[in-house]
């Protein structure tokens, strides 16, 4: 019997329902997550409004948890003096759910989208590693898009945005903001993350907010290690979240 049917098998057990609707008050079973807590953010409007506009973008994977804290940490990231910056943005799925439910044009910061628009960079990875292998079956399932255009065209409502194409940490440099208050690293890959936060992170002011995609993420263990060893040498904590991310507040 595998994890899931189990888990099934044990909230039935003690009388929970299990029904996969968004915004009911049955168990919540979405993106690799199963819980019985309260999920009423599902139900918000502002919520769904900003989730449309991020599968408008990209598709709808079902990321609400996900999503739910992005949304979270961008909000409390906009408090703060500073820039934010997405490394790893590809259609765009939590940048533009965050833009359209923060008012984007309203808060005065410039969003830097750092990215390779063409999946990830072929020299980061070993050849035949789980990471170069998952590369090619994005690529090829079209899950990574290929080229800047699509990307252009979908921010092209708001103003103060900055595409950066091309593989980090070649283009860090192009964020030219002093001064930073969100930064979401999602790049699939270990070495580029590590570069990205270890260069970003005395730019990033008290209270920032760093949020890793695939930091607990299953089958992303090279990344959370790495991640880890970084943590130690920097001297911060990472919050584990059942989500598969991960979270920063810089002190």
């Amino acid at each position: 019997m595998g994890i899931r049917s189990t888990i099934k098998r044990l909230l039935r057990k003690n009388g929970y329902a299990v029904v996969r609707i968004p915004g009911s008050d049955s168990v919540y079973e979405f993106d690799g997550l199963i819980s019985i807590h309260d999920h009423s953010f599902l139900k918000d409007p502002v919520f769904k409004k900003a989730y449309e506009r991020g599968a408008a973008a990209a598709g709808d994977y079902q990321w609400y948890w996900r999503v739910h804290i992005g949304l979270w940490a961008a909000s409390t990231a906009s408090r703060l003096d500073g820039d934010f910056v997405e490394c790893g943005v590809n259609r765009g799925f939590l940048s533009s759910a965050i833009m359209a439910y923060l008012n984007w044009d309203r808060t005065g910061k410039t969003f830097y989208l750092l990215d390779t628009f063409g999946g990830l960079d072929a020299r980061q990875l070993g050849e035949g590693s789980l990471e170069s292998e998952r590369n090619k079956e994005h690529l090829a399932q079209g899950f990574y898009v290929t080229g800047v255009d699509e990307v252009a065209k979908n921010f092209a409502e708001w103003k103060n945005v900055r595409i950066v194409q091309g593989a980090v940490p070649d283009t860090l440099v192009q964020v030219n903001a002093e001064k930073l208050s969100y930064l979401h690293i999602d790049m699939n890959a270990a070495l580029p993350e590590i570069a990205a936060l270890e260069f970003f992170w005395d730019r990033l002011v008290p209270g920032a907010i760093v949020l890793l995609d695939d930091y607990a993420f299953y089958g992303y263990s090279e990344q959370k290690h790495a991640m880890d060893k970084l943590a130690i040498r920097i001297s911060f904590s990472i919050a584990s979240l059942p989500t598969g991310q991960g979270l920063i507040v810089k002190t």
